[in-house]
């Protein structure tokens, strides 16, 4: 059985205040999708970094931790 699998972004970005926020996770379907979630977010931000992650969904006996399932109702 195939596990399935959320494309998730990692982003470094500056505010428009020069606050700068490191490891913010945007999923998408690609990096443009994430990118408009992020800029609907974080409106005039500069994407400093920027990295794929993928996080593989266990099936119904898997384990999740409180990150798991913050990141499922994130994506939702």
């Amino acid at each position: 059985m195939q596990t399935a699998s959320i494309t998730k972004y990692l982003f470094r970005i500056r505010t428009r205040s020069g606050v700068v926020v490191e490891n913010l996770s945007i999923f998408g379907r690609d990096k443009d999708e994430a990118s408009r979630k992020l800029r609907q977010i974080y409106n005039d931000c500069e994407v400093l970094d920027c990295r794929l992650q993928h996080a593989p969904i266990a099936g119904r006996n898997a384990h999740l931790n409180y990150e798991d399932v913050v990141d499922l109702i994130i994506a939702s």
